[in-house]
């Protein structure tokens, strides 16, 4: 009787320690793959070929629900030039389902909506130095 207790304990334990790593994994995941296209941005005036190279490193986040719900459709990438081309801001937001246990917790700490806890990442990085003069197509040209 007092094992059955105690693996009911473990179990419980062990799910509130699960939890929270996966949900860390999963904003890892967003924020490297937004800092690492704000790269391609630099390089790239297409949005769909940042939106695309974003989309192919989120594949790394499971369709599982505790670490993200909805597929490849949930994500939602919005890419922000500033209008003298110098920053540029990439923010990613998905959805996901925490444990019952930790649902509860994550419902106060997060946005919520019918699909689950919101999870969003964004990264502003500076994408040209002040002293380079020009623009992409004029440096490509001296090539």
């Amino acid at each position: 009787m007092e094992a059955a207790a105690l693996l009911m304990v473990l179990a419980l334990l062990l799910a509130l320690l699960v939890q929270p790593v996966c949900m860390s994994y999963t904003h890892t995941v967003m924020r490297h793959a937004a800092a690492e296209a704000i790269r391609v941005a630099a390089t790239s005036k297409d949005d769909e070929v940042v939106r695309s190279f974003v989309q192919r490193r989120l594949e790394a986040v499971p369709s599982v629900s505790l670490f993200h719900v909805g597929g490849k459709q949930d994500w939602h990438i919005d890419i922000f030039r500033a209008t003298d081309a110098r920053t540029t801001t990439v923010c990613v937001s998905g959805h996901l389902r925490p444990l019952p246990v930790l649902g509860a917790v994550a419902t106060m700490a997060c946005k919520r909506d019918a699909m689950g806890v919101c999870v969003e990442e964004s990264v502003t990085s500076d994408v040209r130095p002040e002293w380079l003069e020009g623009d992409y197509e004029s440096w490509m040209s001296c090539w």
